[in-house]
C-alpha cells in the first residue's frame, strides 16, 4: 500500500476559460470533488495528468481530458 500523496491545490481556484479545469492545479472539477475519499493509487494517477494539463494551459493550447 503506499502513501496519499499531497493535494497539489495551490490555494489559487479558478476555472479555465471552458470551466473544465482548475487553472491552480489542473485538476478537473470532477478529481477535485473525489480527491479526499480516493485512494492513493487514484490520488497518484490524478497527480500523473497534471504536468500535461498545466504545460498546455501555460501554452494557451486546449486541454484533452
Amino acid at each position: 500500500m503506499i502513501e496519499p500523496p499531497e493535494s497539489p491545490c495551490v490555494e489559487v481556484c479558478a476555472l479555465d476559460s471552458r470551466a473544465v479545469l482548475c487553472t491552480g492545479c489542473g485538476r478537473t472539477i470532477a478529481e477535485i470533488g473525489e480527491w479526499g475519499g480516493a485512494t492513493a493509487e487514484r490520488q497518484c494517477a490524478i497527480l500523473a495528468l497534471l504536468p500535461k494539463r498545466m504545460a498546455q494551459l501555460a501554452a494557451g493550447k486546449p486541454v484533452m481530458l
